[in-house]
């Protein structure tokens, strides 16, 4: 993946497409994840920075509890999932008039440069802000090879 920064404001204009096409035309495009019973997947924002020796990625996931995200990595290959769902208690006489904040899926997948070391990864969600830490995978150290 190549990654292309953006102003805030053209993503805050492609978040608002996505939300035009998700909800006014998901469930009636043939295959559509709305159409065939399923929630359709949100992109959440995406932060990398990178140090000599690890990645820091930031991911924006509201409402999710940790139980809920799966993080997978695969070499250079990082994939993040979360489904959440909201039920609020309805009291008696109430009744619903519009409803956006029910259900939210996400996922994002991305790829770094170089592989990461899967056994020193680290993830932390924290005020619906989910951080992995991805530390490079090193090359193997020099070594002097002894002459005969």
């Amino acid at each position: 993946m190549f990654l292309v920064p953006m102003t805030r404001e053209s993503r805050d204009l492609a978040r608002s497409f996505d939300r035009l096409f998700d909800d006014a035309f998901g469930s009636f495009l043939p295959g559509a994840p709305a159409a065939r019973g399923e929630l359709a997947a949100r992109s959440p924002a995406l932060d990398v920075a990178e140090s000599d020796r690890a990645y820091t990625v930031k991911l924006d996931m509201p409402g999710v509890k940790k139980e809920d995200v799966k993080v997978t990595v695969d070499g250079k290959r990082v994939n993040v999932t979360a489904q959440t769902e909201t039920r609020e208690e309805k009291k008696e006489g109430d009744r619903v008039i519009y409803r956006e904040r029910s259900m939210a899926s996400y996922s994002r997948s991305f790829t770094l440069p170089v592989d990461v070391d899967q056994a020193g990864a680290a993830a932390k969600l924290e005020h619906g802000v989910l951080t992995l830490e991805l530390p490079k995978r090193g090359a193997p150290a020099a070594a002097q090879i002894a002459i005969s």
